[in-house]
């Protein structure tokens, strides 16, 4: 993963617990992680199709988290992502090569390994757990 996507959820999602009890502005959480409000609104809008942030619109408006960080693991905000992955996917090799023909097959089982690995990995932290690191 290399758009920096699942940085910027988990920057949302900590500054969120972090200020829990105020409900924060796309432009605070923007200007927190320095990027444009309009990518902010973005992954907010996956956040909370996800059920990790909630909104309230108009005047004095803004987000907060959708159900308590204790409750959100690492690995459910990682996947809410659609990230491809970790390594990548296999390639389109030459079928007449002894190796091209069955190399899919190994490559496909190692990435899944490293993929469960890392998501059970992610899946051992919470927002809750990971905003503690900035008390």
């Amino acid at each position: 993963m290399n758009n920096g996507r699942f940085a910027t959820a988990l920057h949302i999602l900590t500054l969120l617990e972090i200020k829990k009890g105020e409900l924060l502005s796309s432009e605070f959480i923007a200007n927190s992680i320095n990027v444009n409000p309009a990518v902010v609104r973005k992954e907010i809008g996956n956040l909370r199709a996800h059920g990790f942030i909630e909104s309230k619109e108009g005047k004095g408006g803004g987000y907060s988290l959708g159900k308590p960080a204790a409750h959100i693991r690492l690995s459910e905000v990682y996947k809410s992502l659609n990230e491809s992955p970790l390594l990548g996917r296999s390639n389109d090799p030459n079928p007449e090569c002894p190796i091209g023909k069955q190399i899919n097959g190994h490559l496909n089982d190692l990435f899944s390994s490293a993929d469960k690995a890392f998501l059970n990995q992610l899946g051992k932290t919470t927002v809750k757990d990971f905003a503690k690191k900035f008390n």
